[in-house]
C-alpha cells in the first residue's frame, strides 16, 4: 500500500544575505587580526547594505513566479540576519506569507562556536592552540569546541526540524532561511550523505549569500517518493539584477 507523501512538494533552503559579520570577518583576515571587530551577540548581527540588496533581488525573483509556485510556508532561523533576509524577500513581493506568519525555529540557528566565538583562524592558533590541535585530530565534522557545537550536533537538531516539516508541511511549498552550515547539514540529511561526501562539497567553496538550494518531490524516488536536488548555490536572481554575489563564511565560522 502506497504511503501518504511525507515531504513538501518544493523545498528551498536559502542562506541569509551578506551580514555585517561577513564584512568584519573578511576585514579581520585581510589584516591578519586575531579577533573579528564585532560587538554584541552573534544572534543580533544585522545584514550589511549589500545583504539587504541581495535579499530584495531574491525577493523580486520569487515575485516573478506565479503565486501558485511561490513558497507558502516560511521557516526561519531566529538570528537577526536571517529574519531580515526573509522580511526583505517578502517586502519585494516574493513571499505571499506575511512576516507575522513566519515560523521562527531555533533549530535552524547558526552553528555555535563556544570559546572560539569571534576568533579568526589565526586567532585560534595563537590564543587556543589546543583547540586547533583537537580540531586537526577529530576533523571538522566531529570537533566540538567548549561551549559550542560540532557539525553532528547541528545535524541532530536539524533531524528534528525535518521531522516537523514532514509532519506539518507535507505536500506544500516550503522555504527555509538559515545559515551556511545549516544548508550543508540539510544536504547531508536529505541526500543521505557520508561525512566524506559533505566535507568534499564544503571544500568546493562557501555557500553564497542568498544562494538557493532547491529540492523537488519525486514520487518515483525510493519506495514512497523523496526530495531530489534540483539546484545548489543558485545565484541567478542576483546576477540578473547585477547584484554582487558574496560567499564569505559567517563571522563565527572561523575554525581552522
Amino acid at each position: 500500500m502506497l504511503q501518504a507523501q511525507r515531504w513538501p512538494d518544493t523545498l528551498w533552503i536559502i542562506r541569509h544575505g551578506e551580514s555585517a559579520g561577513n564584512v568584519a570577518r573578511d576585514a579581520a583576515h585581510r589584516s591578519n587580526a586575531a579577533r573579528i571587530a564585532l560587538e554584541g551577540r552573534d544572534v543580533d548581527v544585522p545584514l550589511s547594505p549589500l545583504g539587504q540588496e541581495q535579499s530584495l533581488s531574491l525577493g523580486r525573483w520569487f515575485a516573478s513566479m506565479p503565486e501558485s509556485e511561490r513558497p507558502e510556508v516560511v521557516l526561519c532561523s531566529p538570528y537577526r540576519r536571517a529574519r531580515q533576509t526573509a522580511a526583505l524577500i517578502h517586502e519585494a513581493g516574493g513571499l505571499p506569507v506575511a512576516p507575522d506568519d513566519f515560523v521562527i525555529d531555533e533549530r535552524l540557528r547558526e552553528k555555535e562556536f563556544g570559546v572560539l566565538d569571534g576568533l579568526t583562524t589565526h586567532g585560534i592558533r595563537q590564543e587556543m592552540p589546543e583547540q586547533a590541535e583537537f580540531r586537526r585530530i577529530l576533523g571538522k565534522f566531529y570537533h566540538r569546541p567548549p561551549g559550542g557545537e560540532s557539525w553532528c550536533d547541528v545535524i541532530l537538531r536539524l533531524r528534528s526540524a525535518l521531522d516537523t516539516i514532514s509532519l506539518h508541511h507535507a505536500g506544500r511549498r516550503v522555504a527555509i532561511v538559515g545559515h551556511q552550515v545549516v544548508v550543508l547539514c540539510l544536504r547531508y540529511l536529505l541526500e543521505n550523505m557520508t561525512e566524506e561526501g559533505i566535507l568534499a562539497i564544503d571544500r568546493e567553496g562557501d555557500v553564497p549569500n542568498c544562494g538557493i538550494t532547491e529540492y523537488r518531490f519525486d514520487p518515483s524516488a525510493g519506495s514512497n517518493g523523496a526530495l531530489t536536488l534540483a539546484r545548489y548555490n543558485f545565484v541567478v536572481p542576483l546576477e540578473r539584477e547585477g547584484t554582487p554575489v558574496t560567499a564569505e563564511p559567517d563571522a563565527k565560522a572561523v575554525a581552522p
